[in-house]
C-alpha cells in the first residue's frame, strides 16, 4: 500500500475514498408505499444464506425514502445491467424513476422492474442498526435472472466491464 493508515473514526473522507476502491454491483430496491410505488438505488446488496435463502441491503437512515423500506414487509431487489445506468440514475434522488419505465406489480403491489439481470423478491427478515444505516435483511422466496454484464459502482462513478 502506498497510503499513510489512518483511523476512520478521524477521517470520515479518507474511510469513504477506501471503501470506494471496492467495485460494487448497483440494485435498485422496490417497495409499494401508500404514496403509490417507491424505489432506490443501492449498492449496499449481499449475500447472507443459502439455507435459508437471505440477502441483505442497507438503507441510509438519512434518506428521504428511508422510513418506506425500513419497515416495509415486502420488497424486490433488481440487480441492473450494464445497460441500465439510466435506470440507476432516475432512483437515486425521487420517486419519479418509474416514470417511462417497463414495470408491473406482483401479486402483494411489490414493484417488479423488466429487463434486470436478476431480482430477489424478498420478504422482511430482520431489521438491524448499523450505524447511519439501517441493515435488512431478506428471506428471498422468489428469484429469476438472465445473463449479462453487471453495472458497476467504484470510486464513485460506473465502470464496466469488457464482455
Amino acid at each position: 500500500m502506498t497510503g499513510p493508515d489512518f483511523d476512520p473514526a478521524e477521517d470520515a473522507r479518507g474511510f469513504r475514498d477506501a471503501l470506494g476502491r471496492f467495485a460494487t454491483g448497483v440494485t435498485v430496491v422496490t417497495v409499494p408505499s401508500e404514496d403509490g410505488p417507491v424505489g432506490i438505488t443501492a449498492n449496499s446488496f449481499a449475500s447472507v444464506s443459502l439455507d435459508p435463502p437471505l440477502v441483505l441491503w442497507s438503507p441510509a437512515r438519512a434518506a428521504r425514502r428511508h422510513r418506506y423500506f425500513a419497515g416495509a414487509p415486502r420488497y424486490a431487489i433488481h440487480v441492473l445491467g450494464a445497460h441500465q445506468q439510466a435506470v440507476a440514475d432516475g432512483f437515486t434522488r425521487g420517486r419519479n424513476g418509474f416514470d417511462g419505465l417497463d414495470w408491473q406489480e406482483d401479486s402483494s403491489g411489490v414493484p417488479l422492474i423488466a429487463g434486470c439481470l436478476a431480482r430477489f423478491d424478498c420478504r422482511l427478515e430482520a431489521a438491524h442498526d448499523g450505524g447511519d444505516h439501517t441493515i435488512l435483511v431478506g428471506r428471498v422466496l422468489r428469484a429469476a435472472f438472465r445473463d449479462g454484464l453487471p453495472l458497476l459502482f467504484q470510486a464513485g462513478r460506473y465502470v464496466s466491464l469488457k464482455g
